[in-house]
């Protein structure tokens, strides 16, 4: 990578402003794609961490699958074409493999037909039921994908669902550094030049693991779970100021990297201001709104001699204790209360 593209790339992503859908829709206004979808998954992706038997591609097999839902075709292979979408992966099943079987071959050839010509995005039969007579004739002609899997039918369309859901989800690119502490997802943000690059690293040599730095894609994959990753282009690195670009994957090995996280704590960094009051019981709980999950937060204050690593250590395992039912705060305010009632 050149060193200005190197230069543009960090400074792109020394600002706190969250790159939401709202600015995404803008710039795809001004481009006069404001009604293409936001996201897509290529086919080709979902038939490998599918293994999908692939019984016909088109020959232009760039397909991309924009929907998060997919259908059993019950209704429209019986002629029902009301609302339905062909932007969704359609799956039969044995229940709608059973329905053809039972009508005379005029008739399903018919069904078949008229279903493939709505041109769906893919069409896949699971536990490994056998395509009828002429359905690949008239998947290549019109060019739709025909799959198979030997998966059960709900088993397969609750992974596909769940992948989907992730691949697709709604998403923001925000200014930080996510790492994993003994098994919670930590989001830590702050100011420039504050240090969330430096104790990322104490943190991985502590036996942590590093998710993304300087810039931290977030995804909302349902109503109260983030996931957290790095862009593909700075994935495993780390910039600190003096030194450079240094790879984490390389000085550290595999253990010291992992591709996602779901967050489960937000961190945020600031300079030590003595004017202002900091949680010294923790009976209150700060949150942070993150694409609308709510979130429990810190805020630390840096000054020099502080160990922030050991305090990102202590925050993770109390939010972990939290989550278990335990809340030291509560527990030493009731032993007050009680010491002062005697």
């Amino acid at each position: 990578m050149k060193r200005e593209n190197i230069d543009n790339l960090l400074q792109s992503t020394d600002n706190s402003s969250d790159w939401t859908d709202s600015y995404l829709k803008l710039q795809l206004e001004k481009e006069g794609k404001l009604n293409e979808p936001l996201y897509s998954v290529p086919l080709s992706d979902i038939i490998k961490a599918f293994n999908l038997e692939i019984m016909h591609m088109p020959e232009n097999s760039a397909v991309k699958v924009t929907c998060r839902d997919v259908n059993r075709p019950g209704l429209p292979l019986a002629g029902f074409f009301d609302h339905f979408e062909t932007q969704r992966i359609q799956i039969i099943g044995k229940v709608e493999h059973l329905y053809l079987e039972s009508l005379d071959e005029e008739t399903r050839n018919k069904q078949i037909y008229d279903f493939i010509s709505k041109k769906p995005v893919a069409l896949i039969f699971s536990t490994s039921l056998s395509a009828f007579e002429h359905t690949i004739q008239y998947a290549k002609e019109f060019d739709v994908p025909l799959l198979r899997t030997s998966r059960p039918t709900s088993e397969f369309m609750a992974a596909l669902i769940s992948y989907l859901h992730t691949s697709l989800a709604p998403r923001i690119t925000r200014h930080g550094v996510l790492v994993e502490i003994y098994g919670e997802g930590v989001l830590m943000l702050g100011d420039s030049g504050i240090g969330k690059s430096e104790t990322a690293i104490e943190i991985v040599k502590r036996g942590h693991r590093l998710i993304a730095d300087d810039a931290v894609e977030i995804k909302k994959v349902s109503d109260s779970t983030l996931i957290g990753t790095a862009p593909d282009i700075i994935r495993h690195y780390i910039e600190l100021r003096g030194i450079g670009i240094v790879d984490i994957r390389r000085l550290f090995g595999m253990s010291a990297v992992k591709v996602d996280q779901q967050i489960d704590l937000v961190v945020s960094f600031e300079i030590w201001n003595e004017n202002t009051t900091y949680d010294r019981f923790g009976l209150e709980t700060e949150t942070i709104d993150i694409m609308g999950v709510t979130l429990p937060k810190y805020t630390i204050p840096v000054s020099p001699g502080r160990n922030l690593a050991v305090i990102l250590e202590i925050a993770a395992m109390n939010q972990r204790q939290k989550k278990m039912g335990y809340n030291t705060a509560e527990e030493f305010n009731q032993k007050l209360l009680e010491s002062m009632n005697e």
